[in-house]
């Protein structure tokens, strides 16, 4: 099983202002407590000991908030791309970036940003993920309103799919090999979606649709909707 999970964390969050302008957004409380505690309260759960958290954007509120990661049962180290390369690197730059941290093998990847209080992080997936060869496996979800047309299809085999009949929405949650940052420098810019693309021509993607509550906290709207509705 993967011991070890990424969350990605550095972004501006445009889009959630105000509200971002004095607090990150995966430290935003959702029901009662910061957005990116319930991920890792889930992974601790799971049986993940070690957590990588990327940052840029108000990057020190981190490990104000969430310390060293003992309160949770996890052991936290942070990836500061603010103050090592003055901002956010995108996903693959931040990934690539972060990969000194963890070790060489396995490892859980999800935005700080979504809600997903019923996903488990199971050890199951992460093992055969493990022995599947894979450079990926990426759990898609139901496309939501503000993203119709989704991003990836899955096929009969559960390969992902860079163009299907049938898309569905990335939940920004899957199992990584670092393999596949290989080609990409640390320190710089880099987006994940042509990675994986790549890799989904050459077969080393595989996929799952996941049907749990999911939400991409995107907007102040989403957000008081969240802590509205139980």
């Amino acid at each position: 099983m993967s011991t070890q999970a990424l969350i990605l964390a550095a972004g501006r969050g445009d889009r959630m202002r105000p509200l971002t302008d004095t607090t990150p957004k995966p430290l935003l409380p959702v029901q009662g407590k910061p957005l990116i505690a319930w991920h890792l309260e889930k992974l601790a759960a799971a049986g993940v000991t070690e957590v990588v958290i990327n940052t840029a954007w108000l990057e020190q509120q981190f490990p104000a908030a969430l310390g060293d990661g003992s309160a949770f049962g996890l052991h936290i180290r942070y990836s500061h791309e603010g103050a090592q390369f003055g901002a956010a690197l995108e996903t693959a730059g931040g990934i690539a970036t972060a990969l000194p941290l963890l070790r060489d093998a396995p490892f859980w990847l999800v935005a700080g940003d979504v809600f997903m209080p019923e996903f488990g992080f199971p050890a199951a997936d992460a093992q055969q993920f493990a022995a599947s060869g894979a450079l990926a496996h990426i759990y898609l979800v139901p496309n939501p309103p503000h993203n119709p047309g989704g991003d990836f299809g899955i096929g009969p085999d559960g390969r992902a799919l860079s163009r299907a009949a049938q898309q569905f929405t990335y939940s920004t949650l899957g199992l990584y090999q670092p393999a596949l940052f290989r080609d990409t420098p640390a320190g710089q810019k880099a987006a994940l979606a042509p990675l994986l693309r790549q890799a989904m021509q050459d077969g080393q993607v595989t996929a799952a649709l996941y049907s749990g509550p999911w939400t991409d906290v995107g907007t102040p709207e989403r957000l008081a909707e969240l802590n509205t509705t139980r």
